[in-house]
């Protein structure tokens, strides 16, 4: 299994106007694929859309890729190119602790933090590996909704995204952090990182 996970920088205001015209392509485009989530920003880099779609390899990518590019309907409704400014794909693998998307009802209208950290190169294996030991205490306080290691697009990324709560202060957030560090101690540290809400 691989998620491809497409992060689209729009047009300021234009976050509205794609939600609407992917939301009618919706069904033509899962006759060939499903779609795994699809969230926009709220603060952090903003006018951003990230959609990830499942696929079971790369060869199974290319043949649904294939297969849009000929379908019809699914060409004569319109996409959102004009209004994208900055289009970043990456193929992730998922941590072997996480769930499958779609295999937990989350509801809807709920807001996701992702974070999103690059390691430096080997230090993948160590960060999964506390992250395993850390995922029980981390779903008591924040579902885990999806957890990846990037393969293809920016390497050495380890991503996360959790159900949050709005009301959710940052002294909160804060003591949420603290108690799930206290439960275990990270091998390596990020040389990078970012937060944003979806």
């Amino acid at each position: 299994m691989i998620y491809e996970v497409r992060t689209y920088t729009l047009r300021t205001g234009a976050v509205a106007e794609f939600e609407d015209r992917f939301a009618k392509r919706k069904p033509l485009r899962e006759k060939h694929s499903q779609l795994g989530a699809f969230w926009h920003t709220d603060f952090g880099p903003l006018n951003q859309v990230v959609h990830v779609w499942p696929y079971e390899d790369l060869k199974h990518r290319t043949a649904v890729r294939d297969a849009m590019a000929k379908d019809k309907d699914l060409q004569q409704l319109p996409g959102g190119r004009d209004l994208i400014v900055e289009q970043q794909a990456d193929i992730m693998i998922p941590a072997p602790f996480m769930q499958p998307l779609g295999s937990r009802d989350f509801g809807t209208g709920n807001f996701y933090e992702m974070r999103i950290y690059t390691y430096a190169p080997g230090d993948l294996p160590a960060v999964l590996e506390a992250w395993g030991k850390a995922v029980p205490i981390r779903e008591k306080l924040s579902p885990l909704a999806a957890c990846w290691t990037s393969e293809l697009g920016g390497l050495n990324k380890f991503v996360h995204a959790g159900r949050t709560r709005i009301r959710t202060s940052a002294r909160g957030s804060a003591r949420n952090r603290a108690r799930v560090a206290s439960g275990r101690r990270s091998p390596a540290f990020a040389r990078s990182g970012r937060r944003t809400r979806c």
